[in-house]
């Protein structure tokens, strides 16, 4: 009896009627059947989707909760990343496996022959001399920044060299035509370190030329990163690699389009030749650099060939990079990858790098000191202008003070985000006096600061974020006047190509701006 009752109200509750005279009980039977399985499997499958969710729930607090108190985020990107993870709880969990990783305690590179180059002595020696006020300047005016040098060289291992001669290219065609014909005298070996290398007109020349070398026996190595080269495959270095060449890649994803180390990418650009002569700056491998892409016209950057000492910590930092990612090929010390050279300048530098492995920000830390020194005037260059707390607030404190604030930044987007964001950072310092100049004559890549006409760096880094934090950078912070006055004299004639950016023009903009700067500048924490 307990049973027909209940499966009378199971009938019930599925509001089935009871067969009328002329009904087909089987059918009615068989109907009832299959909507109580349809409500089970209905059922079953809210049931997991509740599952689902909970265990997505249950993620985004232990994410949240190693933002918050493992990965040791500066407050603004550590509020980004709890209102990505809460309010898109499953597209925030991928992002946050894709781009928050903390790679701090990480160590990445390593080079078990670094003391046979001397470089640990050299630095204790530096240390000591700078410490204790008997460090020998060839150029006294390099004293007065005594204590930038010092960071830089207790945080960073960056080395004072004061032999070094500098050639300053602002024009891909120039900076390419010297480079390849540095690359036709070498006799030993060329490396080369790139961000963006792509198969186009100029990276074929370039690889037609490497492989050129290599078979006459010149020992040829290309690194490039994975993503800033994503366009790029293996088939565009047969040429080199059957010649002999070797190449590698940074962080390459083990799976295609599936990289979880994407957010991390290597932006130093770096050309070392028979150790003598290297390159630094902002141009990367592609046709837009010479200005061959109608969407940025002609392209302005900044890239240095330097000669002297400072070489050999360039070479370093690429053979460092170079064993991280080619483990089965990697670099054994050999004199000839650090010859002795007679002085070829007076002019004085450190190459600094930073990276997402090390503790410190030590480009930005640089940039933050030089400004604080400023007594006259500070010149900066840079295509992305997102700068955290610490920067905005020396800058600011600069043009309040007096000091002679001018920024320059494109006229057109590259990433439209950070566009805006950059737009939104720059009205800001219009607020206390400085001068913001928009380049008109292309696109502008640029990223080069100049205090006081004294004390310079070029290099990759932007004023933004992701060069401080996430990107693994390279600049040279130069200490000599003729130097800073040339990159001062570039500045200004970048000027007559520029429109200025004036504080009514800025607070007369649409409402549309407005709003897109807005949303660009809650995102800027993780852009």
């Amino acid at each position: 009896m307990c049973s027909s009752f209940q499966h009378i109200n199971s009938l019930e509750g599925l509001n089935v009627s009871r067969p009328r005279k002329n009904e087909d009980p089987g059918f009615l039977y068989n109907q009832t059947a299959t909507r109580h399985n349809f409500d089970f499997r209905k059922g079953l499958i809210m049931n997991l989707l509740t599952i689902l969710l909970s265990i997505l729930f249950v993620l985004n607090i232990f994410f949240a909760v190693i933002v918050i108190f493992l990965e040791r985020r500066d407050a603004s990107a550590t509020w980004a990343w709890i209102l990505v993870l809460f309010f898109v709880p499953l597209l925030g969990f991928i992002l946050y496996l894709v781009f928050g990783q903390n790679l701090s305690r990480k160590r990445l590179f390593e080079w078990d022959d670094i003391h046979k180059i001397g470089i640990d002595h050299i630095i204790s020696q530096q240390i000591d001399a700078l410490k204790y006020r008997y460090f020998s300047f060839v150029d006294q005016n390099v004293e007065n920044y005594r204590s930038l040098i010092y960071m830089h060289l207790i945080n960073n291992e960056a080395i004072l060299t004061q032999d070094n001669n500098v050639e300053i290219f602002t024009d891909g065609h120039d900076k390419f035509n010297q480079l390849f014909n540095d690359i036709e005298q070498a006799k030993s070996h060329v490396h080369l370190q790139y961000y963006i290398f792509r198969n186009d007109q100029l990276g074929k020349r370039f690889i037609q030329l490497l492989a050129k070398k290599a078979r006459e026996g010149v020992k040829i190595r290309v690194l490039y990163d994975d993503m800033g080269s994503r366009r790029l495959t293996k088939k565009a270095f047969k040429e080199l690699c059957e010649a002999g060449g070797e190449v590698a890649a940074f962080f390459p994803s083990p799976v295609p389009l599936v990289n979880l180390r994407l957010n991390y990418r290597n932006h130093r650009k770096l050309a070392i030749i028979d150790g003598k002569v290297g390159y630094v700056g902002g141009f990367n491998v592609g046709d837009e650099y010479l200005g061959l892409n109608s969407k940025f016209g002609y392209w302005r950057d900044t890239h240095l060939r330097i000669e002297g000492m400072a070489v050999h910590t360039m070479q370093t930092r690429f053979i460092l990079d170079w064993n991280q990612a080619a483990a089965e090929q990697k670099i054994m010390y050999a004199e000839h990858y650090f010859p002795e050279t007679e002085p070829a300048g007076n002019v004085s530098m450190q190459i600094v790098t930073s990276g997402p492995d090390e503790e410190w920000e030590q480009i930005k830390h640089g940039y933050i000191k030089m400004i604080l020194s400023a007594k006259k005037s500070i010149y900066i260059q840079t295509p992305y202008f997102i700068p955290d707390a610490s920067v905005l607030d020396a800058l600011r404190v600069a043009s309040l003070s007096g000091i002679d604030v001018k920024i320059m930044i494109p006229n057109k987007p590259d990433h439209m985000f950070v566009y805006w964001a950059t737009h939104s950072y720059v009205g800001e310092l219009l607020k206390t006096g400085a001068s913001i100049y928009i380049y008109e004559n292309g696109f502008i890549h640029s990223k080069m600061i100049v205090v006081d006409q004294k004390v310079a760096s070029v290099g990759t880094a932007n004023i933004d974020v992701r060069s401080f934090k996430l990107n693994f950078e390279i600049n040279a912070f130069i200490y000599n006047d003729k130097t800073a006055k040339e990159l001062t004299e570039i500045f200004h004639r970048d000027i007559e190509k520029s429109s200025e950016l004036t504080l009514k023009k800025y607070r007369e903009r649409p409402l549309k701006i407005r709003f897109k700067e807005s949303v660009s500048r809650l995102l800027s924490p993780i852009l």
